[in-house]
């Protein structure tokens, strides 16, 4: 039995920190390991590993989408992951940890044996990521080859290959259906294909590329696809390239900024609660006061700023990001401006900090004084005379538009932004849709919230549903996983939806999405308000944090309903399952 440590965060440190954990700890109990997780979520630091658990640990995991200090782990095998991994792929995780522990004193590299390493990717970075990954990675071990597969998928790069990895390999093998940086693979022989080749037969592909494998060239950037990505989708991903890690950035502030929102907007309903609509009476205006723009209200865009500029620029670029959030508030950008101060500072203060020599003697003024004053100078200047008024003005604009859309037109945007959160849950589009709402709150916009959740909310909770309804359609780990679905809907995490729609995509995620445009939709053109941006049916009780929550329930029920509906239509009943369902109706008679 080994003993093992484990890591698990992720850029909102909600659902997948505490789903990658639980699932490492099931895969440690089946493989008869002992393992403790650290938690490192939206509420801070939990079950933390001590030093004397971590020194007698055979093995670390960092199943990790953030970056984490590595330096208590020095000395220690570390298997590197992402969380989607650990969710998806424990098992296989616990077992490269376990037979590490009992394989660290061997001598590390198998003689004659060949190093493949890969990348997977898909447009959307859920489902075929991963699914190709574990096509390359059977592949590889089939042919008695080790192996090791950088997923780029929808929350960044998961198991991410080291130099040392790269040094290592004899073959690189890119199965993707967006382009790839390859530069980092220079001097290598590299194959590339699309991911379904990959899934189709792993061992395949990998037999192809020992045969078609060129030498990489320097710097190139390459795009596989042939029948697999057409012309547009290929022009659409390489204009995109850099997405992922401006999308992680731009979470890491969403996910630190979405405290003060939550605390503000439910103490702001209170206040309406208890001292009506003007928040009259000494209690009243204290929580308007704690809530407002002088309280939680007045801080999120500063701290989103400085959260977006520090992991670019990492501690030099909190300050000047979060006097850019100041100045977004102060020129009435917004949250808008808020996420411009915080790329600019920090994509300002990593170019200074590389561009700026100075002798090693006077190296320690960079971080405490150079690089924190020239970033916020530069920050607040573009603020002022730059960004900040026409940012505002088309803050204005969308304020105002939001604000004057009839019940038609309301109920058009509440199913675009209701489609948006089912369609990859949790990935990218999810993100953009609850952003673009979360941020609307700041200027008194309370209705795409609110559409947001209702629609966040119904995948899950139609999952739930229909394995209930449908069970000859769902296998009996599906059957038991509803159960959890259901919990994490009704506490609007819809990311408990994720590995249904892996398994099914091309059943699971239309059906979702139909259900979650109905309940936006509803929502918007019923006029439901919601003031605080997460919580699920637990934020329903507080008095004044829904208007209209008749409506908003109804939008949730329908939403939900629509999809049950659509997945009993769309799923096809599985054979053995039925069977076994007829046997118990039997039995019952």
């Amino acid at each position: 039995m080994a003993q093992l440590v484990a890591v698990t965060a992720c850029p909102t440190g909600i659902a997948h920190t505490f789903m990658a954990a639980e699932a490492l700890r099931r895969a440690a109990l089946a493989a008869g390991h002992h393992i403790r997780v650290e938690t490192q979520g939206s509420v801070g630091t939990a079950d933390a590993l001590s030093a004397a658990e971590i020194a007698a640990a055979d093995a670390v995991i960092l199943a990790v989408d953030v970056r984490v200090d590595e330096t208590r782990f020095a000395g220690k095998r570390i298997i590197r992951a992402g969380s989607q991994d650990a969710i998806r792929n424990a098992a296989g995780l616990i077992a490269q940890a376990g037979g590490s522990a009992a394989s660290a004193a061997a001598a590390p590299v198998a003689g004659g044996k060949k190093y493949i390493i890969g990348i997977t990717s898909c447009p959307t970075g859920i489902a075929h990521t991963f699914m190709a990954a574990e096509g390359l990675e059977g592949g590889a071990k089939a042919l008695g080859y080790d192996v090791k597969i950088e997923t780029q998928g929808s929350v960044g790069a998961g198991n991410p290959l080291t130099p040392d990895d790269i040094r290592r390999a004899d073959l690189v093998v890119i199965a993707a259906d967006t382009n790839v940086d390859l530069s980092r693979f220079a001097g290598k022989r590299l194959y590339s294909t699309g991911t379904k080749p990959a899934i189709k037969d792993g061992a395949a592909v990998i037999r192809t590329a020992e045969q078609q494998a060129v030498l990489q060239g320097g710097g190139a950037v390459a795009a596989s696809g042939g029948d697999y990505v057409a012309d547009a989708a290929a022009a659409k991903a390489a204009k995109n390239a850099g997405v992922p890690s401006f999308y992680k950035h731009l979470m890491t502030g969403v996910s630190h900024m979405l405290p003060f929102v939550v605390a503000g907007g439910l103490l702001i309903a209170l206040a309406f609660a208890f001292g009506g609509i003007n928040a009259e009476g000494p209690l009243a205006q204290a929580l308007m006061k704690i809530g407002g723009g002088s309280g939680a209200f007045g801080l999120f865009v500063p701290v989103l700023a400085g959260y977006i500029a520090f992991p670019i620029a990492d501690r030099p670029g909190l300050a000047p990001g979060m006097i850019g959030g100041m100045m977004a508030i102060a020129t009435g950008s917004g949250f808008l401006g808020g996420m411009v101060a915080g790329f600019i500072a920090g994509y300002f203060v990593r170019w200074l900090n590389q561009a700026l020599k100075l002798p090693r003697t006077l190296e320690g003024l960079k971080p405490t004084l150079l690089l924190p004053l020239l970033g916020t100078l530069v920050v607040g200047l573009l603020m002022i005379f730059v960004v900040g008024k026409p940012v505002a003005a088309a803050l204005t604009a969308a304020t105002n538009w939001l604000n004057s859309m009839g019940n038609s037109s309301a109920g058009v945007l509440g199913a675009i932004l209701g489609a948006m959160m089912a369609f990859d849950m949790g990935g990218p589009i999810n993100k953009a849709a609850y952003t673009f709402s979360t941020g609307l709150i700041d200027s008194k916009v309370y209705g795409p919230i609110a559409a947001s959740m209702a629609a966040g909310m119904t995948p899950p909770l139609a999952l739930f549903f229909a394995t209930l309804l449908f069970r000859n359609r769902f296998t009996k780990d599906e059957q038991e996983a509803g159960k959890a679905a259901g919990v994490l809907g009704i506490s609007f995490i819809t990311e408990g939806a994720i590995p249904f729609a892996a398994r099914d995509p091309l059943r699971v995620i239309p059906a979702l999405v139909v259900g979650s445009a109905v309940a936006g939709a509803i929502s918007m053109a019923a006029g439901c308000l919601l003031r605080a941006p997460h919580g699920g049916v637990f934020v329903l009780a507080i008095p004044g944090a829904v208007t209209n929550l008749p409506m908003y329930i109804v939008a949730i029920l329908a939403g939900t309903l629509v999809s049950t509906l659509m997945l009993g239509l769309l799923k096809k009943p599985i054979p053995q399952v039925a069977a076994q369902v007829e046997q118990n109706a039997v039995a019952t008679d």
